[in-house]
Order: C-alpha cells, then sequence, then structure tokens
C-alpha cells in the first residue's frame, strides 16, 4: 500500500512539475496572458464536452435499463446471458460511472485540442470580402465553418456511441433478441433505439447541407491549377443541387425514424434509409461524374472558365499577388556600343560577391577566436550605413556558443561556466580583399568596428539549445584575450529563479537532472535559462503564428536583436488554390542544410500573411510581437482572443525599422503560385501554355529549386536602388529564361512588398541561369583556370549566381571560390561575369566587367617606384646598412611574417593575430625610421641616389615575402 500510495504520488508531481514549469516559464518572458488563455479555453472545452459525451452516452444507458422487459418468461436466449446479468449486477452503478467516464475523458481530450477552432469562432472578426457563390463573408469558411464541422462530427460520435451503448444493453437485459423466435425486439426499445439513429440521420442532413457551403473551400486535382479550392463546373451544377436534394431526403428519413415512436414497426424507416442511401450513390455520385464525361470533357475550356476566373482572383488576394506588376522585358541591350554601358552598372546593383551560404567557413576560420564559438552554416544579408551614410549590403553572422568545442564536457561545464557567444562579426558584402578574404567592418573578440558600442554577450541564438543556470554562485567564462580567460555573472531578469526548493524539484524532474536537487552551484540568485532560439520563443508566446524558417541578427541601438518573421495563415478562404508551406519552401539550401525553412509542417493553406514581426533580445531573451499587416483579419482575431500581446505597429523604432525586410518563406510561396497565376485570363490560364518553373540551382548537385537572394538593386522604371528580395523563372520543362521577378524588401519604403516581374518574350529566347552556368563550365579557357585552381588538394565553390537587368539586357554575376592549400575556408578568387554574349574570369569584379564592356585598360601595370603605394603587407627593401633602426625594424618584420606563416600551418589564429600586431608595428617603425629625401640641386633631379635593392630580402625581386 506504501508503495502504491508513493508510486501515485510520484506520477502526480511528474504531471505538476511539466505544468508548474511551463508557468513559471511564460510568466518570466512576460506572457503568462497566453499560458491562461491556452489553458482556460483546454479545461473549459474538456469538461464542456466531456461531459456531454459522458452524459449522452450515460442517459442512454441508463434509459435502456429503464427500459428492460420483465423476465419472469425468458427465452433461452436471455437464459444464456443470466449469468452477465448477475454478475454485473452489484457493480451496475459503478459500471455505468466508468464506461461514461472512459469515453468522457476521451471526447474531453480530443475537444481540448480544439482551442484554436474555438477561439477563432469566438473571437473571429469579418474579412469584408464575399465568395461569388453563396455570397457570404470570408469569415464564415475561415472561423465559422471549421466549428461548425467539429461540432457535427461531435454530435455523430456522441450518437454513435450512444447507439452502440443502448443497443448492448438492451440485448443484455432482453429488450433485443437474435436467435430467439417471434419479435426480435420490444416496442420499448425499437421506439428507443429508432430515436438514437433518426439523430444519426438528421446529423447527416445537417452535414449534407454544410456540405454545399464546403464545395467553396473543397479541394480537388485539377491538371491546370493543382490543389484547385472552389466550386467548377460540375460541382456548381451536379454537386450542389445532389446535396441540395440529399438533404430534403435525409430530413423525411429522419422523421419517419421518429415516428417509430407512435407506429411501432421499422418498415417505412428502412425504407426511407435504404432510399436515402441510393440517393447518394445515383444523385451525389454517379449523377456527377455523367456530367463531368458527356458535359465537361467534351468541351472544358468553355465550362470551366467563369470558375477559373473566380480561382484567379481568389487565389491572387489570398496570397497577396494581386498587385503583382508584369511587364515586358526585351533580355536583349539594343545599345550597340557596350562601353557605355558600363558605369551604369554601379546604379543598377549593389552587386554582392559575399555569399552568405559559402562564407560561413571563412567566418569560422577568421573570428572563431575560441573552439567553444561558432557560426550557423547561412549567415544573413543586412544593411548597415557606412561613415558617409550610405546603405551598405552587409553579411553578417553571430559569435553563438558551441558546446561542441568545449575543452572538457561535463555538466558544471555545459551548463555553468559556458553558457553564451560574444560579439557580431560583419563584412562588406560587394568586396573582399586582395587574398579573397571578406573585408570585416565589425570583428575581433570583443568585437569592435563601425557597429559601435552595444550588448555583445549572446544568451539566445539559434545554435543555443540547450539550457543554462546562470547567475548563482558559479561564474561564466564570458571570452579571453591576452591576459587570459575573463568571467561574469549574468545580470539580466530573463529566467526562472531556481533559489525556491519547489522550483529546483519541478526543473528537476522535468529536464531529468537529479543534480539540480543538490548542486552547490546553485545557489541564491541562480536562474535558468530555456527556449533558448529565436524561433523557439516566438512559436511558444504565440502558438497561433506560423513562423519563417529565418531568424536573423541585427543591431538595434545598443542591442543584438533577432528578427523573426511570422505568419498568419488558414486553410478556409473560399475558391483560393492551396499549398503546402514545407514543399513551397524547400530550395538548394535546405536540402544541403537538411533544415526546413518553414517550421516541418505539411499543413496546407490557402491564406498567408505576413503579419508579424516579433524581435528577441540576444541577451535578455525577450520577445516583443509587432503588429506589421493592419488589414490582416486573422491577426485581427487572435488579438481579440490574446489582448495586449502584439503591440501596434505604430511602436517599431526607427532603428529596427532599418532592419525589416520581405520575409524569405512569403516569397517561395508566391513565386511558386506566381508561376501559374501571373496570367489573368482564363483560356491562358486554362492552356497551360504560359506555365513557369522555379529553375534549379546551377551551382550544386541537389537538383532542388533555387534560393531567392537579397540584393540592393534598381529594376527598370525605377528611380534608386531598393534592398530587393529576386528569383528567376524558367518555362515549364526548359531551361531558358521566361521571367525575372524581385520583391522591394526594404520596410518603411511606399514600394514595400512590390513584387515586379519582367517578362521575357516568347519569340526568342534569353539564357536562364542553368543555361549560363553550362556556358561558364564549357568555355575552355575557363575551364583551364578552374582546372589550376583546382590544382592539389583545393576545391572550387560557386556563389550565388545574381542577376541584374541591365539596358534590356540580363547582368549575370557569379563568385568563385577557391577552398584549399592547407586553409580549410573557402577564399573569393574569381568573379564571373556575363552580359549578351561576353563573358569573363577575372580576378576582380572591376576587371571582369570591364572585360565584358570592352573598356579594359590595356596598358601595363606601373611597377611601385612610379606611383603605386607599397604594400603593407611586405617588408620595404633593405641597402641602408648605415641606419640600424630600419634595420631592425625590417628585420623583425620579416621574423613577423615567419611567425604568421607557422601559425597559419597549425591553424592557430590566436597566435597569427599576434603576429600580424607585430607586423604592423615593424612596418610603422620602418617607416618612421626612412631618411627624408632632399630637395634636389636645381635640375628637378634629386641628389640622394635611391639605394639599390637586395633581391634577397626584397619581395618584389625574390623570397616569399609574406
Amino acid at each position: 500500500m506504501t508503495l502504491g500510495v508513493l508510486a501515485v504520488l510520484a506520477m502526480a508531481f511528474v504531471m505538476f512539475a511539466g505544468f508548474w514549469t511551463d508557468w513559471l516559464w511564460y510568466r518570466s518572458v512576460g506572457y503568462s496572458s497566453v499560458f491562461t488563455t491556452t489553458l482556460w479555453t483546454k479545461i473549459g472545452l474538456f469538461f464542456a464536452f466531456g461531459l456531454l459525451m459522458a452524459a449522452a452516452v450515460g442517459l442512454n444507458i441508463w434509459l435502456a435499463h429503464r427500459l428492460r422487459p420483465p423476465l419472469s418468461a425468458m427465452s433461452m436466449e436471455q437464459q444464456s446471458l443470466d449469468r452477465y446479468r448477475m454478475a454485473i449486477a452489484p457493480y451496475k452503478k459503478w459500471l455505468l460511472i466508468g464506461i461514461t467516464a472512459l469515453v468522457g475523458l476521451i471526447a474531453g481530450a480530443s475537444a481540448s485540442g480544439q482551442w484554436r477552432t474555438w477561439l477563432m469562432w469566438v473571437n473571429g472578426v469579418p474579412f469584408h470580402q464575399k465568395d461569388p457563390q453563396f455570397h457570404l463573408d470570408v469569415s464564415f469558411y475561415a472561423f465559422d465553418l471549421p466549428w461548425y464541422r467539429f461540432l457535427l462530427g461531435f454530435g455523430f460520435a456522441a450518437t454513435v456511441l450512444s447507439v452502440i451503448a443502448a443497443a448492448l444493453t438492451h440485448y443484455l437485459y432482453g429488450g433485443l433478441r437474435i436467435t430467439s423466435p417471434g419479435g426480435r425486439a420490444t416496442a420499448a426499445a425499437t421506439g428507443h433505439l429508432s430515436v438514437l439513429i433518426g439523430i444519426f440521420v438528421a446529423l447527416k442532413a445537417v452535414a449534407y447541407w454544410l456540405d454545399r457551403y464546403g464545395l467553396a473551400v473543397k479541394s480537388s486535382d485539377f491538371k491546370a491549377t493543382g490543389n484547385w479550392t472552389g466550386l467548377r463546373y460540375v460541382d456548381a451544377n451536379a454537386y450542389l443541387p445532389a446535396k441540395t436534394i440529399l438533404f430534403c431526403i435525409a430530413v423525411i428519413c429522419a422523421l419517419l425514424f421518429f415516428a417509430t415512436l407512435w407506429r411501432r414497426t421499422w418498415q417505412l424507416p428502412v425504407i426511407g434509409f435504404g432510399l436515402m442511401v441510393l440517393s447518394a450513390i445515383l444523385i451525389g455520385g454517379l449523377y456527377p461524374a455523367i456530367v463531368q464525361k458527356f458535359q465537361v470533357q467534351p468541351n472544358e475550356q468553355a465550362k470551366e472558365s467563369p470558375y477559373v476566373e473566380k480561382n484567379l482572383e481568389a487565389t491572387r488576394k489570398a496570397y497577396g499577388i494581386g498587385g503583382t506588376n508584369v511587364r515586358e522585358y526585351p533580355g536583349v541591350s539594343k545599345t550597340d556600343d557596350k562601353t557605355k554601358l558600363r558605369d551604369d552598372v554601379a546604379g543598377a546593383a549593389s552587386l554582392r560577391l559575399l555569399d552568405p551560404n559559402i562564407v560561413s567557413p571563412t567566418f569560422q576560420q577568421l573570428q572563431q577566436m575560441k573552439n567553444y564559438y561558432g557560426f550557423p552554416s547561412n549567415l544573413d544579408v543586412d544593411r548597415y550605413k557606412t561613415k558617409d551614410g550610405k546603405e551598405q549590403d552587409t553579411v553578417i553572422g553571430l559569435r553563438e556558443l558551441n558546446l561542441d568545442g568545449i575543452p572538457k564536457n561535463n555538466w558544471i561545464n555545459d551548463h555553468f561556466r559556458y553558457t553564451h557567444g560574444y560579439g557580431v562579426v560583419a563584412a562588406k558584402g560587394t568586396e573582399a580583399d586582395e587574398q579573397g578574404r571578406p573585408k570585416f567592418t565589425e570583428s575581433d573578440l570583443p568585437s569592435k568596428g563601425s557597429l559601435g558600442q552595444y550588448q555583445q554577450r549572446i544568451y539566445y541564438g539559434e545554435k543555443t539549445t540547450q539550457y543554462s543556470i546562470v547567475g548563482g554562485p558559479q561564474k561564466e567564462i564570458d571570452y579571453s584575450d591576452d591576459n587570459g580567460e575573463k568571467t561574469t555573472s549574468y545580470k539580466g531578469k530573463s529566467g526562472v529563479n531556481l533559489s525556491n526548493p519547489l522550483n529546483r524539484a519541478a526543473y528537476a524532474v522535468s529536464f531529468g537532472e537529479p543534480q539540480m536537487l543538490y548542486s552547490g552551484a546553485i545557489g541564491e540568485g541562480s536562474r535558468i535559462l530555456y527556449n533558448r532560439t529565436p524561433k523557439e520563443r516566438v512559436e511558444a508566446v504565440a502558438p497561433w503564428l506560423t513562423i519563417d524558417g529565418d531568424a536573423y541578427p541585427a543591431v538595434v541601438g545598443k542591442k543584438i536583436q533577432w528578427i523573426v518573421d511570422a505568419y498568419t495563415t488558414t486553410n478556409g478562404y473560399p475558391y483560393a488554390s492551396r499549398t503546402t508551406l514545407g514543399d513551397t519552401t524547400a530550395d538548394s539550401l535546405t536540402a544541403r542544410n537538411n533544415q526546413r525553412a518553414v517550421v516541418a509542417q505539411q499543413n496546407q493553406v490557402n491564406y498567408i500573411r505576413n503579419s508579424v514581426k516579433a524581435t528577441v533580445d540576444a541577451y535578455t531573451g525577450e520577445v516583443k510581437l509587432y503588429e506589421w499587416d493592419t488589414k490582416d483579419p486573422v491577426l485581427k482575431t487572435w488579438r481579440k482572443a490574446f489582448p495586449d500581446t502584439v503591440k501596434d505597429k505604430s511602436e517599431i523604432s526607427a532603428a529596427l525599422m532599418d532592419h525589416l525586410r520581405y520575409p524569405q518563406d512569403l516569397f517561395k510561396v508566391q513565386r511558386e503560385l506566381l508561376t501559374r497565376y501571373h496570367v489573368k485570363d482564363a483560356e491562358t490560364f486554362l492552356s497551360g501554355s504560359e506555365v513557369w518553373q522555379v529553375p534549379d540551382d546551377p551551382t550544386n548537385q541537389t537538383s532542388s529549386a533555387v534560393p531567392p537572394y537579397y540584393l540592393s538593386m534598381k529594376m527598370p522604371g525605377q528611380k534608386q536602388q531598393d534592398f530587393s528580395l529576386t528569383t528567376s523563372f524558367n518555362p515549364n520543362g526548359r531551361d531558358n529564361l521566361s521571367a525575372f521577378m524581385s520583391v522591394n524588401a526594404e520596410a518603411g519604403t511606399d514600394d514595400y512588398g512590390k513584387i515586379r516581374i519582367l517578362k521575357m518574350p516568347s519569340s526568342t529566347t534569353v539564357d536562364g541561369p542553368k543555361q549560363v552556368q553550362s556556358k561558364f563550365n564549357s568555355n575552355e579557357a575557363i575551364a583551364e583556370q578552374i582546372r589550376l585552381l583546382k590544382g592539389g588538394d583545393s576545391e572550387v565553390d560557386y556563389g550565388n549566381l545574381l542577376t541584374v537587368p541591365l539596358d534590356g539586357g540580363l547582368l549575370y554575376v557569379e563568385p568563385v571560390y577557391v577552398k584549399g592549400g592547407g586553409l580549410k575556408y573557402p577564399l573569393l578568387k574569381k568573379v564571373l561575369v556575363t552580359y549578351g554574349n561576353k563573358i569573363a574570369f577575372e580576378d576582380t569584379l572591376d576587371k571582369a566587367l570591364n572585360v565584358v564592356f570592352g573598356t579594359a585598360d590595356k596598358s601595363p601595370v606601373k611597377p611601385p617606384d612610379q606611383g603605386e603605394k607599397p604594400d603593407k603587407e611586405k617588408p620595404p627593401a633593405t641597402g641602408d646598412t648605415d641606419n640600424p633602426e630600419l634595420q631592425k625594424a625590417i628585420d623583425d618584420a620579416q621574423a613577423a611574417i615567419d611567425e604568421g606563416k607557422e601559425a597559419l600551418k597549425r591553424d592557430d589564429w590566436e597566435a597569427y593575430g599576434k603576429a600580424q600586431e607585430k607586423l604592423q608595428d615593424a612596418l610603422q617603425r620602418a617607416e618612421d625610421a626612412q631618411p627624408k629625401p632632399s630637395g634636389g640641386d636645381g635640375d628637378g633631379k634629386g641628389s640622394d641616389k635611391e639605394p639599390e635593392k637586395d633581391p634577397e630580402k626584397d619581395p618584389d625581386k625574390g623570397g616569399d615575402g609574406g
């Protein structure tokens, strides 16, 4: 007995621990109202529908027992059941309670899962848009119809269970007989079961009536549209009248069953039920098939065109693509002298050579600093202002905590000492240095550069998936410098306080960590941080949102903020075609990283809005939700259900607005729809002659869609560059270019979210991305250079193939990276540029553009002594033996170069950094020690003879030179 009681108490505490830790977490982030609203809604639905189900089943069992016949003249069949009646007689009451409780628990648990449906029905606001068939507001299909269908399903379940329970009870107590001669059912049993079956048939009549409206959101596979939603010709002219006729038949059939209470015979109800089943087969199945076969298929285009028009309009509204601007574009420049276009390139686009999906290993090697730091596999592109106030495309990543790099993994190190990352690393998107490395605008540890002062500690990030306990007796490792490790203690208010023994016990049970109960590392002020990725936190505080797959960091004010795009969706927009988010948002990047873009769900939607912009503070973990789409009725509904959780759009600061952008996953959904829905007339739509496809990524072998690219560019007709998201289209089944698409991704501008499509002529062919890549690979001169770049153990990586409209033609730019020669990270070595029929493969973008546009400078490169600035990476020439200070500085510079080489061989980046500092110091001393030139002797010639260079020490004449 003692063990049993202890086991029950342990199970109860485990259940309590989960509830208690959830409550503590929601309270710590300031969204306790989300927890309580969701909890009370679930509890309310659980008890309401659980009690209804229990009452329905229990009442019918009790009623069947009350209506049992006298047992004085039992048949042989009933005598055989007597032992069962006698066995359950002492426990009838408890058996009834047990059965009703069981069905009530199951029904309540099922109903509690419908909390979203309930809240949307109770709080639904109108769309102020009506469907074209029934002229009902869209809110009826989005908010009301799902709830009505749930109620109908619950009614069917309750009725079926009641029929089964009543029939078994009647059989057990003699009301129904199976093998006995004579009447098979008593009058009471007949009346009871007839009423229950009549209720079932009445519910079927309601289902037929709701099915009429369900046709507006019914899915069907239609070859021209894919997952079609809404009525087609056969729906409007066959299924709709069939559902109305079946509704009437079902009502009559239900009345016949109810009439059995007086007639005491099954004859008419059975005939009526048989008529209903036959009608369902003939009217609901066979007749529509005949209409489809003999009326629609012979003249499908004419029959379906009016319904396709409705689908076109509804789909464009539902996905926000109705304002797409489609214009004809020649695809070929008409300017004969291409040299005139060279200066226009800078105005057409800010050509980003740094591919955020390639250079993460480079950031890792050059800026990791310690093994316990790491960068995400895909960096992000943002805009930051330069010193002159101009915006610049910037590749940015955070130096997050990487537990795999901790020298020794144990519970204290993993959860108490190594708790956070440190600092932002950013680089110019359009440039690289002479060695092909990024030009960092923010780097080192602690990070310093153009971003100014900000809180650099990163307690919340994409790679931070484990819990940490901070703020207590155990100090945390902050970062390391030349003076050793620095420690810190978390000062934020995030997390849950573990000073309370109850909290410690609850988390010890929830996390399966008994050490939490007795560890001396936990004390006064200790706080536990968990749910630390931006996506997890936003999903938890707003479970009614669909989260974008790419959260990105930005320095806003003096804080690092994660920016998360979130969507409101519904599956009930009439006539709009459906799409599967998981499939539509997949591309070559998600395939390569084995991850999902929009949450790993395969749910289908036919309405989506980027209605919320969320931020997560990288230090405090604070989550803020901001309204973005002020007209979205779905967001308004959820704001009514969860008041005070979403801030008004007006509260978005100017500093945050500078970093908001158009989300990639929404763009992917829209581009997939626009492969078909860019046309506006039904005939072209049905013919399929203008169907496009998203091309495969030509830079890898995954056979997955090319990802969209962020790029500051100017589309034809625009006056200035805008931060944009771009993609291209191919004709269905072909590789040439059919269209180029961009959306203004710069928040706060008037054109934000405006989609522009440049449609190529169908009479000529314009090279698409795959063909451009093929030309590049098949060029003999380029192929030879690639072969040389791959010499030894080197690898070549192709960066993002950028497409830029220019003077009627298309400029393609692709960076080429080389990884090898002892280095484990890619360096930008070449740039491919093509325009028209010309192709260039040069060391820099400027050189490639000059070659393509015929403006390449053919003059020889000037030697350093004729005006070029000396390379500060190389030591100056020697020869002035009378200047010991100069000689000492040169020797120190050469020694620093040698130290740097050795450090590179060991991949010791800390030692390499110190060697570079020594080199710069030596170069500065060498410059200061050089003699000043004399004024000459009047003939224009200097009187001091330039010292002769020593080829053994001059890097321009021989040696390593660094």
